[in-house]
Parts: structure tokens; C-alpha cells; sequence
């Protein structure tokens, strides 16, 4: 029997006989991106659903991810702009002046304001519909909300979201240490930060602090720097932002101590070198981990992997052929927003028709990173191709016209395509308007588009697409070529 159990029998006058108790069809644990998609399916199908919550309402992404992040980048790309201005031949009289201040209260200006349209949308659910707690598993079909509220349920979706890891070495700088999630609650910059992890989300805030004259320091593991896993693209990435950034991409950390209101950490470089930084914060970015602990799975008849998530079908959310369904971070797949919602939204139509559950559809997999330049990934990754089935075009974008016309003549793309069918399957590049690039390759993909078929395409002039028609001309050649090789 478990702790929770225990209690409730073992205290039947400070639980049984006050606690509020609920039947419903689907119960719903977590009102993030994935929880609010997964109610509002079930709720459309005729389904009588609860949404738990014990957190603030708002999603991840509207609260502490995309838009105040992007708020923040914002701000550096503009005060970074003026450097580029000699090359045009264009002078600053004087100097840009950061007001930390100013910058930090628009961030939470607009990120408020996010927020707001979010919680709109929660406050549209029925008040009969809101649970407000941590929900706990009793068994298979029931839930207990901190004590108070009993949840009898047919079936139910855990859509509880990650939270920032943080690894042991880093603790010892107190309450120094922060999560990305704190950035967004500062009054006013600091004047310098290390950063632990340069993949998305390091990446990002540490080039924006960078260029809003944040000293920063990057530490990394391995070389690696974004999310990229073909080798010529890791190696591209961390020789760009090595050029603009105080980047150790190799440190072996050997101690992180608290110095009065500062922190020291003591490493060594790629070089060998030992090594300190002196900084008022930690920032740790290194990877969220999904927030499964304290909802008594073990309560369940589930299947857990070694970090105590549920095994599920990524194509229906189901968790084995029980009546539980998984969306979300939770289920630590592809932690974006568009597939939190599109996995909330397949969680929630199955709950709903369950046991009659069919797999839905899932999109070619997109993520991008919003640092200057850009990195983006689109269809299936290098590493997850089978060698000699694919080819790989090429483009640099050094010489690209119109990115020398606009000085932002840095970057590299690959596509990958198939050689026995010329489909394009995947794409990883690092340069001027990624994003897009990344959106037009994922749609060509999600079509099954040839090479040859986009390179049918318009391609207008100067833009820098044209980029990407040169990468999809040299994938064509290399095509032909395996192909007559294969003949011969």
C-alpha cells in the first residue's frame, strides 16, 4: 500500500468523511499547452472532463519559454545592430545605452500580457471543471487531490510538463543558482552570468544577455552547442559563436564555490588550461526533466521507464492499453509548443473514445533556435539516418548574395535525401532566416516533395532562398551520381 493509502485509511476523519468526491469521464492533470488541448478534445467529444492544476496557470511557453524569451532576444538584437553599422559605412555618434531596467520591465510587460490570453481561455473553462491541487494516483482509476478531493475517472491524461535539472555540481552556488525560469522575474541585468548548457535554451539567453552587455560565460560538454548531430554543422556552430561569445564548449567543471554575493567556478578549457570565472549568477540550461515524480505511478498498474515515465505509443499518447494517456513535456518526445498541443489534442480524443483508440498523424518534426544566426532542424536528424541511404547538398551561406548585401553572410545548410526515392527527409542548417528556411523544407517533407519536384519551384531573386536551391542542386548531383553508381 502506498504512503497516500496509508494516510487515508489510517485518518478517516481528516479525509474520508470531508473529502469532496467526483466521477467523470476524463480527468486531465496539468493546465499547460498539452492539458488545455487534451480537456478541450474531450470536452468537444461530449465527455464530462476535469482539468487539475497545482501550479499557476499560464503554459510554460507564455509564462517562462517562447515569448519571454524571444522578448529578451529582442532587446539584444537591437542593441547589437549598431555594430554592424560601420560595415555599411554608417557611424554612431557615441554609444547605445542599455537601461537594464527598462529592458527587464517590457520583458514582463509583455510577457504578462501573453499570459493574460492565456488565462482568458482558463477562465472561459466552468468553474465545476477546475481542480486546484496535486493530483496523486490511488489506482488505475482514481485520483486524490491533496486530500481534498476525491476523482473517480474512466480514463485520464497526465500532461504535468518538465521542470528545469539542474545538475549536483552547480547547487553549491546557493541562492545564486537560477533557472532560465527566474531570468524573467529579474528587476534589473546583472552584470554577469555563467551558463551552464549551450543548447537552445543557453544559447539563446546567453547571446541576448551577451549583446545587452551582460558579461557571460558559456559552459559546454563535448563540443556540443545546439541541437544539431551532424559533425560538420556542430563544428560550424561552435567556431561562429566561439567568434562572438566567451564560449568553453570542452570545460571539465572542477568546483563551483559561493564567494560572498558572487560565485567562482574553477574549470578547465578545451585547451587543458585551469581556469576561473567570477560571476554574480548560475544560470543552469541544462535540459528539463519531466515532472512524474509525486504522482504516484507506482499506485498504477503502468509500465515506467528508469526515469519513472510511462511507456506510450507516440502515436495515440496511450500508456500501454490502459484508459491513461500521456501529452507534453511529461512525456519528454519533442518538448514544442505545437507538439505539446498536437499531443494534448491526440490524448484527449482517444481518452475520450477509448478503448476504441486510433493512431493519429504527427508532423515532420521542426525545431529552431532563435539565436543570430539562426539554427534550425527539419525532418529526421543526420544521426538518425541509415548511412549510404542518403545523399547530403550542401550550401555555405559565405558567398550567398543576399545575405552579403544584408552582412548576415554566415551559415551552413545540409539536406538529406533519400537516394532510392530523391524525397527530401531531413535538414539541418545554422544561418540568416533559418526559421523559414526550416518551415519551407518541414512542408516540402510533410508532402513527400523530390528534390527535383522543389527545385521545380519559384525561387525569386536576390532572396535568400536561393541558398537553399543551390543545397537542393547539389543534393540532385549527388543523387545521379549514387544512382549510376549503383547501376554500374
Amino acid at each position: 500500500m502506498s504512503w497516500l493509502g496509508r494516510v487515508i485509511r489510517d485518518e478517516p476523519n481528516a479525509t474520508q468523511e470531508t473529502m469532496k468526491r467526483i466521477s467523470v469521464d476524463v480527468a486531465v492533470i496539468g493546465a499547460g499547452t498539452a492539458g488545455l488541448a487534451a480537456y478541450r478534445a474531450a470536452v468537444a467529444a461530449g465527455m464530462r472532463a476535469v482539468l487539475i492544476e497545482a501550479g499557476p496557470h499560464g503554459t510554460t511557453c507564455a509564462r517562462v519559454g517562447c515569448m519571454p524569451s524571444k522578448l529578451l532576444i529582442a532587446a539584444g538584437e537591437a542593441a547589437h545592430g549598431p555594430q554592424r553599422w560601420p560595415e555599411f559605412g554608417l557611424r554612431l555618434e557615441g554609444s547605445v545605452a542599455i537601461d537594464g531596467k527598462a529592458v527587464m520591465a517590457r520583458v514582463k510587460r509583455e510577457r504578462d500580457r501573453f499570459v493574460g490570453f492565456v488565462l482568458e481561455g482558463v477562465d472561459a473553462i466552468p468553474e465545476a471543471d477546475r481542480v486546484i491541487g496535486r493530483a496523486r494516483f490511488v489506482d488505475d482509476r482514481t485520483l486524490d487531490v491533496d486530500r481534498h478531493t476525491r476523482i473517480a475517472f474512466e480514463r485520464a491524461v497526465i500532461a504535468t510538463g518538465s521542470s528545469p535539472s539542474i545538475p549536483p555540481v552547480l547547487r553549491a552556488a546557493g541562492d545564486r543558482l537560477i533557472v532560465n525560469d527566474d531570468v524573467f522575474d529579474w528587476d534589473d541585468l546583472p552584470r554577469s552570468v555563467a551558463v551552464f548548457g549551450p543548447g537552445v535554451i543557453g544559447l539563446e539567453l546567453g547571446q541576448a544577455l551577451s549583446r545587452l552587455g551582460v558579461e557571460v560565460v558559456l559552459f559546454g560538454r563535448r563540443g556540443h552547442v545546439g541541437p544539431f548531430s551532424d559533425p560538420a554543422l556542430q563544428a560550424y556552430a561552435r567556431r561562429t559563436f566561439e567568434r562572438e561569445l566567451d564560449l568553453e564548449a570542452n570545460a571539465e567543471v572542477r568546483a563551483v564555490l559561493r564567494d560572498g554575493d558572487r560565485v567562482r567556478v574553477s574549470y578547465r578549457d578545451g585547451a587543458g588550461e585551469d581556469r576561473t570565472a567570477d560571476v554574480d549568477f548560475v544560470i543552469a540550461a541544462t535540459g528539463r526533466t519531466p515532472n512524474v515524480r509525486g504522482l504516484s505511478l507506482e499506485s498504477t498498474s503502468l509500465r515506467l521507464d528508469a526515469r519513472g515515465v510511462p511507456l506510450f505509443d507516440r502515436n495515440t499518447m496511450q500508456c500501454g492499453d490502459s484508459a491513461i494517456f500521456i501529452a507534453g513535456d511529461a512525456g519528454d518526445d519533442l518538448a514544442v509548443l505545437h507538439e505539446a498541443a498536437d499531443e494534448g489534442r491526440i490524448a484527449g480524443e482517444n481518452a475520450a473514445r477509448y478503448p476504441d483508440v486510433r493512431p493519429a498523424p504527427r508532423r515532420t518534426p521542426l525545431a529552431i533556435v532563435f539565436s543570430d544566426p539562426q539554427l534550425a532542424v527539419a525532418g529526421t536528424r543526420f544521426a538518425d539516418l541509415e548511412p549510404g541511404t542518403f545523399v547530403t547538398g550542401a550550401v555555405s551561406f559565405e558567398d550567398q548574395g543576399r545575405s552579403r548585401v544584408m552582412l548576415r553572410n554566415v551559415g551552413l545548410l545540409h539536406v538529406y535525401a533519400d537516394i532510392a526515392t530523391g524525397r527530401l527527409v531531413g535538414a539541418e542548417m545554422i544561418g540568416p532566416d533559418a526559421e523559414h528556411l526550416a518551415h519551407l523544407l518541414s512542408w516540402a517533407m510533410a508532402v513527400d516533395l523530390t528534390v527535383e519536384r522543389t527545385l521545380a519551384m519559384p525561387f525569386y531573386h536576390p532572396v535568400v532562398e536561393e541558398g537553399l536551391r543551390t543545397a537542393l542542386r547539389d543534393a540532385a548531383a549527388q543523387l545521379r551520381a549514387a544512382r549510376l553508381a549503383r547501376a554500374a
